[in-house]
C-alpha cells in the first residue's frame, strides 16, 4: 500500500503532491465528490494546501507519466493537495 501511495506522489512547483483523482480513488470517492467536500471547507485548511494545475502543467504531467494517459481527457484541470 505504502508504495501505491508513493508512486502517486509528483513534483509540481517544486512540491510533493497528490491529483484530486488519485487521492479520491485512495477514499474511494468520486474524484467530484471529493473536490466538492473540499471547496465547502475550505476555512479548515491551509492557504498553501491546495491549487489547480494548470493547462500546461497538467499537459506535462501527462506527457510525462504514462499512467495518467486514461485521465487526460477530463474536461477540467486537476487539484494537486500538497502532502
Amino acid at each position: 500500500e505504502l508504495k501505491t501511495i508513493q508512486s502517486r506522489i509528483y513534483e509540481i512547483r517544486e512540491q510533493k503532491v497528490m491529483l484530486d483523482f488519485d487521492l479520491a480513488e485512495l477514499y474511494q470517492v468520486e474524484t467530484r465528490t471529493l473536490k466538492q467536500a473540499v471547496k465547502r471547507n475550505l476555512d479548515q485548511f491551509p492557504a498553501d494546501f491546495m491549487f489547480q494545475l494548470s493547462k500546461p502543467e497538467w499537459q506535462e504531467v501527462i506527457t510525462n507519466c504514462d499512467n495518467l494517459k486514461s485521465t487526460k481527457f477530463s474536461p477540467s484541470l486537476p487539484f494537486a493537495f500538497t502532502v
